[in-house]
């Protein structure tokens, strides 16, 4: 009890006279050992590098997870040494919807069947996406955050008994100032050389951590080629997905929307009623045209199309800019412009 009752009384006075130094330190009433300029730098350097890494490892978090509450879940699973749950992506999730809702409406519709081919394609999107999230987390995440978590901290508590060490230093080379007479300076003179010793012992083991941030640098540096090797691997199959959608669409276009025929009424002098009478208006820039798949006419305004034949083309003031009239010997309707090359 009493040892216990003197190391707090010990421990007590230590503290008091390192605040008593700090304060002096900072109305300019105490003088203060001063690291040399290259300690110094790599102090700078470190602080720099923790600083960045922070704000790098919140933003790629960001990057991967912008959903904040569900950002916040996985941190307290991390933190509770738990599994974070397997989490359906939004890419997944809308290419079920997608599939869902193709086999509700019916899957050999055109709508069903491009809803199909659609959702299957989200869901490779997803499935991407969650390969991405992974390795970066792995390869990149975890190297960052293990620097903050484990070096830094080591580093941070190394600093602090330097910090320390060094206000007791001071805190000596003031007493041995103050010191009057021969026996105070001979004790006074003694407990600066092993103040001394002890934070120059200490200052070359905080350097020596300082300087290993040199290492971290070539190991973020590593981890930054293989999150970049993700992202471009992620984007390329992304690309190639599309790019495969696109071909199949292509093959099978979706019909046009229906143009209403321009009408005026004009009275009819036989019976005096109001009939419809269809206005053509001239033509201009005719050029022609080859079809690219066949056709149907949905109704006598329309012009029924066969693969690989040649038409002529051209449009009409006011016209729906996805239709064209198209002629063909006596014959002449509307076509769709999917449905057709236009050749120069």
């Amino acid at each position: 009890m009493d040892f216990n009752v003197k190391k707090l009384a010990s421990d007590a006075g230590v503290f008091f006279t390192r605040a008593v130094q700090f304060t002096e330190e900072k109305l300019g009433q105490a003088e203060k050992t001063e690291l040399d300029a290259h300690f110094e730098n790599l102090l700078s350097r470190a602080d720099s590098t923790k600083n960045w890494t922070e704000k790098i490892q919140r933003q790629t978090e960001v990057l991967l997870q912008p959903n904040p509450s569900a950002r916040v879940e996985e941190f307290l699973y991390e933190k509770l040494d738990r599994k974070v749950p397997c989490r359906v992506s939004n890419g997944e999730l809308l290419g079920q919807h997608m599939t869902d809702a193709a086999n509700d409406f019916g899957p050999s519709a055109p709508y069903g069947q491009t809803l199909i081919k659609v959702g299957e394609t989200q869901k490779k999107l997803g499935t991407a996406e969650r390969d991405f999230i992974h390795s970066t987390t792995v390869n990149f995440l975890t190297p960052l955050r293990n620097f903050l978590e484990g070096d830094w901290r080591t580093i941070s508590k190394e600093r602090r008994i330097l910090q320390n060490l060094r206000l007791d230093l001071d805190a000596c080379k003031t007493r041995l100032k103050k010191a009057k007479t021969a026996e105070a300076k001979a004790a006074a003179e003694l407990e600066l050389r092993v103040a001394q010793t002890e934070f120059d012992r200490q200052a070359e083991v905080t350097r020596l951590l300082l300087e290993g941030i040199s290492s971290t640098h070539v190991n973020h540096l590593r981890c930054l080629h293989e999150f970049v090797e993700a992202q471009a691997t992620y984007f390329a199959q992304c690309y190639q997905y599309m790019v495969d959608l696109q071909n199949q669409l292509g093959s099978n276009p979706p019909p046009p929307a229906t143009l209403p025929v321009l009408q005026v009424v004009s009275p009819n002098p036989a019976e005096g009623a109001l009939n419809p009478v269809e206005v053509m208006p001239p033509s201009s820039g005719t050029r022609k045209a080859r079809v690219l798949y066949d056709y149907e006419a949905a109704d006598s305004s329309e012009l029924a199309l066969a693969a690989d034949e040649f038409i002529t083309v051209y449009s009409l003031p006011g016209m729906d800019p996805d239709w064209l009239v198209g002629e063909r010997g006596n014959k002449k309707g509307k076509v769709p412009v999917t449905y057709l090359e236009l050749l120069s």
